[in-house]
């Protein structure tokens, strides 16, 4: 009963927050459906509501006439709030939701998008089926997805030392496909796994694995997680010493904020993939500037994707001269994204297509103040990080 009663009052206070009188009542609206208060609301959460106001601010604060309001929403991490929110949303006027952390919350949504035929964009949750299988012409998806992120990791870091592989992953259907993507495309590059150990989700004792890892002879240890196991995980993995004996780490969908959670005495060497980092160039900086001087942190690939597809999504109905989902999802396609400097554009499918670069976690030495925290170590082309195209998504 209490549980019932809690998620009816996170959606009534949902659906009020859009009624009360003081919005306009012929807005544009993004929803931004995110995690506020638990495991991902750091990567995500108030710093992607915050990115979505910069981008209708740096817009102009209107378009077609209509004034741009940014609206929020607390998915608790529960595909069945996160849906309900969404309906209601949709019901009530929000034009586009955006963000969504994990898998089943960014599915779930995208299916009442396709129902509603209404405009999402996926900038949290990363597996490939979004495009490949679960397309709709009002769904795009923006974030780094799992084939980009396995491929970078496994292409870039391939050499004479690096051809062996154990992992580490989390036993559930995020964590497998990512170590089963990984594999392939080390053996493509002439690698070879040679083992791996699972753990459940939300666990906090590693050491099993990470002695089996010590003892397979690999050279790199893959880290098939995310959120605070991978943290945890990290953490770890430092006490028993593995970078100290000449093992490499590599991850795959980490966020800034486990960096600067972590500590760099921590987290050096860790090497992952992503396609922005607030340092990358002057473009990337003038953003994290303006956003860290607000948020006090710097801006996550999330959070930095947040505002890049509320802009985008802006401007492509500028460019529509309606705010007609259909012409305005055919737009985005035609439009050249703005991604902080970076080359990119969003394919007849919705997948975003821009270069992603393996970076590797300096050492507390090579770091030059605050945030400081990454190093270039090579650069994927996107006709390389992505998936072709289904021709059933065109």
């Amino acid at each position: 009963m209490t549980t019932n009663l809690t998620r009816r009052a996170a959606m009534t206070g949902a659906a009020l927050a859009l009624t009360a009188p003081a919005r306009a009542a012929n807005a544009v609206r993004i929803g931004v459906l995110t995690d506020e208060n638990g495991p991902y609301a750091d990567a995500g959460g108030a710093g992607s509501v915050l990115a979505a106001r910069m981008a209708a601010q740096d817009f102009g604060g209107s378009v077609l006439g209509r004034t741009i309001e940014i609206v929020h929403g607390d998915t608790q991490n529960k595909p069945d709030i996160a849906s309900s929110i969404a309906r209601g949303w949709y019901d009530t006027g929000v034009d586009a939701i955006i963000d969504l952390p994990v898998t089943p919350i960014a599915a779930a949504v995208q299916q009442v998008a396709k129902e509603k035929n209404r405009t999402v964009m996926i900038t949290g949750a990363a597996i490939t089926e979004f495009t490949s299988k679960l397309c709709s012409p009002t769904s795009s998806h923006w974030a780094d997805d799992t084939h980009a992120l396995t491929t970078g990791v496994a292409r870039l870091m391939s050499g004479p030392k690096s051809r062996t592989w154990f992992f580490i992953t989390v036993n559930f259907s995020f964590g497998e496909a990512l170590e089963s993507m990984t594999a392939k495309a080390i053996e493509e590059s002439g690698g070879k796994v040679v083992g791996d150990a699972k753990f459940p989700i939300a666990s906090t004792e590693f050491s099993s694995q990470i002695l089996a890892a010590q003892s397979s002879g690999a050279s790199i240890i893959g880290l098939a997680a995310v959120g605070n196991d991978q943290v945890n995980l990290i953490k770890q993995a430092a006490e028993f010493g593995l970078r100290k004996n000449g093992l490499q780490l590599a991850g795959f969908l980490v966020y800034i904020t486990d960096i600067h959670a972590l500590g760099l005495a921590v987290a050096q060497g860790l090497s992952f993939p992503a396609s922005f980092y607030w340092d990358q160039n002057e473009a990337s900086r003038g953003f994290a500037k303006r956003f860290m001087a607000e948020h006090k942190t710097a801006p996550t690939k999330q959070q930095a994707l947040n505002y890049a597809s509320s802009l985008h999504f802006l401007k492509a109905m500028a460019q529509a001269g309606t705010d007609d989902p259909i012409a305005v999802n055919k737009a985005m396609r035609a439009l050249p994204v703005s991604y902080f400097g970076r080359p990119a554009t969003l394919r007849a499918d919705g997948r975003l297509l821009t270069d992603v670069t393996l970076y590797r976690v300096k050492q507390p030495s090579e770091s030059h103040g605050p945030w400081d925290y990454y190093t270039d170590v090579g650069t994927l082309p996107a006709a390389d990080a992505f998936l072709p195209m289904n021709p059933a998504c065109a």
